[in-house]
């Protein structure tokens, strides 16, 4: 496998960096980090979020049983 995809995340980390900067952003690097390990430990914690995206749809709960429409 190539390491194409790590060229590409560098470009792009670059380019967000400088523009956090230019818009007075301090102590960057520190705060991306912190925020890398809370996005892993969100991750280990439900590796698939597929279905907690804004706008999912969400699905109602059955109104199945005895009584339900009383």
């Amino acid at each position: 496998m190539n390491d194409s995809w790590r060229d590409g995340l560098r470009l792009k980390l670059e380019a967000f960096v400088d523009a956090m900067v230019v818009n007075g952003a301090k102590q960057l690097y520190d705060a991306i980090v912190e925020k890398i390990g809370s996005l892993r430990t969100a991750y280990e914690r439900d590796p698939d979020r597929a279905e907690d995206r804004l706008g999912a749809d969400v699905e109602e709960p059955s109104n199945d049983w005895p009584d339900a429409l009383r």
